[in-house]
């Protein structure tokens, strides 16, 4: 049997074995727009937990900040396997997980911060390895869909002007002959009351950067939402946003 005087040395041995093994492991986390550039302070940043999938314990938190990259090295230059997208300037959040052996990593990521109504919720799982950084372009989620913001305008005789701002997750914008193509996007109006449709209008580009507009006439008096609907043609790429309208009796 081991004495005291020999437990105790052997016992914070041990102990500090099990210390020194927990190591700080860096994971840089990226969001990117689907079919556009990364997301980044110009639409709020994006809001990530880190947890470790078997125990749900949280390992790190923290906002993705920062640029939306380079265009020409994202959207123009040719792919190249192991080529990097990112650059210092990227939008990143680089987290610090302290982990002592292989752990599956879940992220969960929430964003764009700054376009609530537009923010979706990106899940992924990756494993990591205690002292192995997951550096350069890092672990990159990837963000479907379009931040849609509309507005409605109640006019005379029952016309109701409509417009729309359409850009993407990243903010990046929409025109014609741009890298986001006016002609690739399909914006449409839906105007409903008890939430059925009653009246509906294609919106087409309105001569400035991202935005689209269009009118129904003939609208009566009495409170409306209306819907808007974006997509991109070519991807998945989709938002909707709806707001309240009031429409009151002309005199």
């Amino acid at each position: 049997m081991m004495s005291p005087s020999r437990a105790l040395p052997a016992l914070a041995a041990l102990l500090l074995a099990s210390a020194v093994a927990a190591q700080p492991t860096h994971v840089m986390i990226r969001a990117r727009s689907l079919d556009a550039k990364f997301i980044g302070a110009h639409t709020g940043g994006v809001k990530v937990t880190l947890t470790d999938s078997a125990t749900g314990r949280v390992l790190s938190r923290g906002l993705i900040t920062g640029g939306t990259g380079d265009t020409p090295r994202i959207m123009k230059a040719p792919l190249t396997r192991g080529a990097p997208l990112a650059d210092a300037e990227t939008a990143g959040f680089d987290a610090v997980v302290d982990i002592d052996a292989p752990t599956l990593v879940r992220a969960e990521a929430w964003g764009p911060a700054g376009k609530p109504a537009a923010a979706i919720r990106v899940v992924s799982e990756l494993w990591v390895l205690p002292g192995r950084d997951v550096g350069g372009d890092g672990w990159i989620l990837s963000f479907p869909g379009l931040v849609v913001e509309p507005t409605a305008a109640p006019g005379p005789d029952g016309v109701l002007k409509i417009g729309s701002k359409v850009t993407m997750m990243c903010g990046c914008p929409i025109e014609p002959g741009g890298i986001w193509d006016a002609a690739t996007f399909s914006v449409r109006a839906e105007l409903l009351r008890r939430r059925k449709p009653i009246a509906q209008s294609a919106l087409a580009y309105a001569g400035q950067t991202s935005q689209f507009a269009s009118t129904l006439a003939g609208v009566a008096p009495g409170r409306y939402t209306l819907r808007v609907t974006a997509a991109e043609t070519g991807t998945p790429n989709v938002g909707v946003a709806t707001l309240p309208v009031t429409v009151t009796r002309q005199r």
